[in-house]
């Protein structure tokens, strides 16, 4: 129950500030293990039943596998809750101090390793809980979304310290002091960061649809919604995800269809196909329409694992029969892309990869003025996935400096400027189009300049702890060993 309490910080429950102590009760009962393996053992039912509870909204399409899949999730939970065991037993001032620079590093590694692309994403990283905080929020222009889990890990273990029992005056005030300490570091850069300097607007539209049945009814959907926006001042028109399912240049009605749309709303129109080309290959692909014809093009670059590809097809393609993994594979495309739209230069991605900061980063690195992604979320409507994957596009435009705008097929569309204040929120129950004046800014931040930083630093402060850890392992066994000839003081 102690981990899953913990997704409450996030979408939707937005219980963020429990984010800030939600880890110490866990924490406390890993230092009240009985043994390393029943820490161990605590530590992954705790994983298991913040990922259960986070991630509920998915278990049902996985079917029987959702109990292996959480179970096997959890277990990167462990190898913190081993270390949180071993520096919390009997804590100490300067004790404290290690644990919360190693503790924090051993739950970004985890949270790494979790967001490998191949294992769904970085979904449910503690940080994201702070997208509504904006004062928090903040830092993660500094180190990302990693900056800001570090932090919270970090308060949590001060505080920790402070509660648990059978732990000195002097330990309990260091705790309290290091936790305030860090909360009041994090509010204050947040409140004395300057504002970007606005260079510009760009007025996106954006079609919702919901979930219409049938490939041509769902076109005709959009294209009736389109029509809608003729004679509004806008610079693009952009559709969700997999709202075509045709090929364009293997269906001239389409094209002509699109290139009328793009015509009669008076801007380009990003549309988003979802079908196989000549060569049978599926992709999924934002196509830039303007009325002279197709301008651009971006292929998705990362798939949902399952969803929109099935790993090791040859040996668990039998998955697709009890589940609802994908049929046939999606291609992938291999490189970021960026858009000329309107004079401005959009940075495009597709659901999915709205959860990788890199992705966001590098885009931004490229010159883009506006990120935008195309999404849907239709099979898990009314779930807490719509807000959940809206709420990233908050950090992500912290963290790339750059104004992030959301448009679902069937889910919340959500927008955002470089500081992440909102500037839409469009209910997943909504059907029609709206319009977002998005301000512009090209400031590069520190995360856009020196990359996932705070993950390699926290890989390397593990890694030293470990050796550390090691040296004195073999140092007391050194000192114990006994001398041939020697006996031990003490002993006849």
């Amino acid at each position: 129950m102690t981990g899953a309490g913990l997704a409450l910080a996030f979408p939707a429950a937005n219980a963020w500030w429990w984010a800030w102590i939600g880890l110490v009760p866990v924490l406390v009962l890993l230092s009240a293990a009985g043994s390393a393996c029943e820490a161990a053992l605590r530590s992954w039912l705790a994983a298991v039943g913040f990922l259960a509870t986070l991630h509920h909204w998915m278990l049902p399409s996985l079917g029987a596998f959702s109990v292996l899949v959480v179970a096997v999730a959890g277990l990167v939970w462990i190898p913190f809750g081993l270390v949180a065991y071993g520096l919390l037993r009997r804590v100490t001032p300067a004790g404290l101090l290690a644990a919360v620079l190693v503790l924090p590093s051993m739950w970004l590694v985890a949270e790494a390793l979790r967001s490998w692309k191949h294992l769904g994403g970085a979904w449910g990283l503690l940080g994201l809980s702070q997208w509504q905080v904006r004062p928090a929020l903040a830092v993660a222009a500094v180190g990302g979304v990693w900056l800001l889990s570090f932090l919270l890990v970090a308060v949590n273990v001060a505080l920790t310290a402070a509660v648990l029992p059978r732990v000195r005056l002097r330990t309990r005030l260091t705790g309290v002091g290091v936790a305030a300490a860090l909360v009041v570091a994090t509010v204050g850069f947040g409140l004395l960061r300057p504002e970007p300097q606005v260079t510009g607007t760009m007025r996106v539209a954006g079609v919702q649809s919901g979930d219409v049945p049938g490939p041509k009814q769902r076109l005709a959907a959009h294209l009736r919604l389109t029509r809608e926006l003729a004679g509004h001042d806008h610079d693009v028109v952009v559709w969700g995800q997999s709202s075509v399912a045709f090929h364009p240049p293997q269906h001239p009605d389409v094209d002509l269809q699109l290139r009328r749309a793009a015509a009669e709303t008076g801007s380009d129109l990003l549309v988003n196909v979802d079908a196989a080309d000549p060569s049978g290959q599926i992709t999924k692909s934002t196509y830039q329409y303007s009325p002279g014809g197709l301008t651009g093009t971006y292929v998705k670059q990362r798939l949902v694992p399952f969803g929109e590809y099935i790993p090791l097809r040859p040996l668990l393609g039998w998955v697709a029969d009890i589940t609802e993994a994908a049929e046939k594979d999606r291609s992938t495309g291999d490189t970021p892309t960026t858009l000329a739209v309107s004079g401005y230069t959009v940075g495009p991605l597709i659901s999915y990869e709205s959860t990788f900061p890199d992705m966001r980063r590098h885009l931004a690195r490229m010159g883009a003025d506006v990120t935008i992604v195309q999404g849907s979320l239709t099979t898990f409507h009314s779930s807490w996935a719509h807000a959940q994957q809206a709420s990233f596009e908050a950090v992500r435009a912290v963290e790339s400096g750059r104004s992030a705008v959301l448009v679902e097929l069937d889910g919340t569309s959500a927008a955002f400027d470089a500081r992440g204040r909102p500037l839409a929120w469009v209910s997943p129950d909504y059907r029609g189009t709206f319009i977002i004046d998005v301000p512009l800014s090209h400031e590069t931040t520190p995360y856009v300049r020196l990359g996932d930083w705070v993950p390699a630093l926290a890989a390397v402060i593990v890694i030293a702890a470990g050796v550390v850890a090691g040296l004195r392992r073999s140092g007391l066994a050194w000192v114990d060993r006994p001398v041939p000839g020697r006996s031990r003081p003490g002993r006849q």
